[in-house]
């Protein structure tokens, strides 16, 4: 038999009957729609999470003291001081590394003009723009010198700025962090933040202030931990590994470690993107083997409907066998029909998933205004296969019985 004509013949057959086809399809075009959503909103999460730590500045490492292993930490208390934060910055013991930036954050009441606003102080360097490709909008951001004296100037992110100061220029006016009165000298350009804490609600101030007049240690008590982390940034992307060996190597030197397991963590912006692609991956597959239920629910429905178009047709088939028509004539036939009905539900899934994808990008840019979920050709190809797949694995049996009946009863089926 021509396959055209047995596809001709297929698709007049699914169009006798067009609810009880769209019906049946219906598992496979929410499978494949899910799936196809799915694989486009991964991505483009992903490449949220991408453009965000790339945001935070190039080439950075991350160094917190202490461990995830609380038996370490008790073993071998946490440290990362001043002191260590010098050595980190000399040349001599990290060549590798471009900038050395340490950072001390702290929840305070920042009062200004006569509002408040419950946010967070970070004390830094003078060359955290550098590092953390951040530049202010306006006005400057504090120098050396205000280190060394530790000055009472601070400069505020976008959030704070418009919360405290919403109809006026901040530069030049007086704040007060947890009552210690600080002069606005900059703001910040706004950097957003999709995950996470946003910068843009920090105040920044010189981290010796920070040290000594707002957060002091106790009296009387070694104060182990001065910061919260410390930023280095490496010349070179392909130095990354090189900086990370010299960092360790200078702090268990400082911390006198020997055969011990370190006591401070060093992650790069690599580990923290694996580590979220693992998370969402994980998520995703989740989500997809939940879709693929759906697939086969699809498959099953699409066995059952040929099972009883096999006994609609009986008569037929017993008059097509009658006239000469093979069995794989009838099982070709029936094989067709099923696939036919499957990928139709296919393409229905892969316009339904272009549609959720937008669907999806609408609602990521609530939070995103430059997310979009694009749908991959590798995405709509997987939906094309599967199902086309489904189609084939679960029209085998149909067909078969199809094939199998004697055309002499079937001629006499009423």
């Amino acid at each position: 038999m021509n396959i055209f004509e047995t596809i001709r013949i297929a698709f007049g057959s699914l169009a006798a009957n067009k609810l009880r086809s769209i019906l049946t399809m219906l598992g496979i075009i929410i499978g494949v729609g899910a799936v196809i959503t799915l694989l486009a909103l991964g991505g483009a999460i992903q490449d949220l999470v991408r453009r965000e730590l790339q945001g935070l500045g190039s080439n950075l490492i991350f160094i917190f003291a202490g461990t995830n292993d609380p038996e370490q930490n008790r073993r071998v208390p946490p440290r990362l001081t001043n002191d260590d934060i010098a050595a980190l910055a000399d040349p001599l013991n990290v060549p590798a590394a471009a900038a050395v930036t340490p950072q001390l954050t702290r929840g305070a009441l920042i009062v200004g003009s006569g509002t408040s606003f419950d946010g967070r102080v970070a004390g830094v360097t003078a060359n955290y723009p550098q590092v953390r490709n951040a530049q202010p909008a306006s006005g400057r951001f504090f120098e050396q010198d205000a280190i060394d004296t530790r000055s009472r100037v601070a400069v505020l992110g976008d959030e704070v700025r418009r919360s405290l100061f919403p109809e006026e220029d901040p530069i030049g006016r007086r704040i007060r962090i947890n009552d210690v009165i600080f002069e606005v000298i900059g703001v910040m350009a706004s950097k957003g933040g999709n995950f996470g804490p946003s910068d843009d609600a920090l105040v920044f101030v010189p981290i010796s202030t920070m040290q000594t007049r707002l957060f002091p240690p106790p009296p009387g008590l070694p104060n182990r931990v001065d910061v919260s982390v410390v930023y280095v940034q490496a010349i070179s992307d392909e130095r990354i590994d090189e900086t990370i060996e010299q960092v360790t190597a200078v702090l268990r030197q400082r911390n006198g470690l020997t055969f011990q397991n370190n006591n401070f963590t060093i992650v790069t912006q690599e580990d923290l993107l694996s580590s979220f692609g693992t998370i969402t991956g994980a998520l995703t597959a989740f989500l997809g083997a939940i879709a693929a239920i759906s697939l086969l629910v699809g498959g099953i429905g699409i066995m059952n409907i040929m099972l009883v178009s096999v006994t609609e047709r009986t008569r037929e088939i017993g008059l097509r066998k009658a006239v000469g028509a093979r069995r794989q004539d009838i099982q070709f036939q029936f094989l067709v029909e099923a696939v036919v009905l499957s990928m139709g539900g296919g393409f229905l899934g892969i316009a339904l998933g272009f549609g959720l994808s937008a669907l999806g990008t609408f609602l990521l840019r609530n939070f995103a205004p430059d997310a979009a979920a694009q749908v991959q050709l590798d995405a709509v190809l997987l939906a094309t296969i599967t199902s086309m797949l489904v189609g084939l694995i679960f029209g085998i049996y149909p067909a078969f019985r199809a094939a199998q009946l004697n055309p002499i009863d079937a001629l006499r089926y009423e």
